[in-house]
């Protein structure tokens, strides 16, 4: 009664939306979809949905965001251990809870999350207000403007948010404790586009795992090269305990250079061995 969803004893559209375990058996689209994408809009590798009361959708994205979606990139601060995401939890959440709140649910658009290494989309349909056009001004003082009065209502008497526009404000002073950068929030296709880019710190460390990564690509591929390459050689000296390097580059297509290393690395661990003079002498397999 206090949340004031009802009408002549009728509950809202809001309270069915907001609390009701399956709120689009009555209204399409109550829900939001999330996507992991690689290196482009086709290379989707994953995707979730987010269904039930709309109370509890917010909380449930958030945590699958932060847990699945993306990762957290460590550094020391002294000898501290500092885990990174690309943006706060905090200023995410009032952008997800922003779009919850403000969508047009008379369209059966889902709110849309698109998340890649290097930023994350957040989309939800619904024209803005003439006068907080361009969207950039959501980031100034601003009057609260909410789509969905009851449903904003409601978050607001639950404690999930506060009245009076101060979401926006709330992702600002988020990245600001952290150093992120602030959205792009743009008024497009019909409705509200924010686009996350990672912070200059995440951007830093994420290209320094990536060069690491493609460094033990090369040193892997390096050792299977080497690895395959003596077994070449080892089947050879097996068959004829006296051919000679030069024998040895022409059968296995390697370089001179490449044998004699690999001949070198092979007497060093104890695999073969040359026994007698250096012109007439043989390998010995150990």
């Amino acid at each position: 009664m206090n949340l004031r969803l009802t009408e002549d004893d009728q509950l809202l559209t809001a309270a069915v939306m907001m609390f009701h375990e399956d709120p689009e058996r009555w209204v399409h689209g109550a829900y939001i979809k999330i996507g992991y994408f690689e290196k482009s809009d086709s290379d989707l590798i994953y995707q979730d949905e987010i269904h039930g009361p709309l109370i509890e959708q917010v909380d449930k994205t958030i945590d699958l965001i932060y847990t699945k979606y993306l990762k957290a990139l460590i550094w020391y601060d002294g000898i501290q251990r500092v885990e990174t995401f690309m943006f706060p939890q905090a200023g995410c959440r009032e952008l997800v809870l922003n779009a919850v709140q403000h969508k047009d649910y008379l369209r059966p658009i889902p709110i849309q999350i698109s998340v890649y290494p290097d930023k994350i989309y957040i989309f939800n349909v619904g024209e803005m207000p003439d006068v907080l056009t361009p969207a950039n001004k959501l980031f100034q003082k601003h009057p609260s403007l909410p789509r969905n009065h009851h449903i904003a209502t409601t978050f607001f008497r639950s404690g999930m948010v506060e009245s009076w526009g101060r979401g926006y404000e709330k992702v600002v002073e988020a990245c600001e404790a952290t150093d992120a950068n602030l959205p792009v929030v743009e008024a497009d296709f019909g409705g509200l586009m924010v686009r996350i880019d990672e912070s200059k710190k995440y951007q830093e460390l994420r290209l320094n795992v990536s060069s690491m990564r493609q460094d033990e690509t090369i040193n892997e591929t390096l050792n299977e090269t080497i690895k395959s390459t003596e077994e070449q050689i080892l089947a050879l000296v097996s068959k004829n305990s006296n051919v000679t390097i030069s024998e040895l580059v022409a059968l296995t297509g390697k370089s001179r250079a490449t044998v004699t290393r690999i001949l070198k690395l092979m007497k060093d661990n104890g695999i073969i061995e040359r026994v007698g003079a250096r012109k007439d002498g043989q390998w010995r397999i150990l």
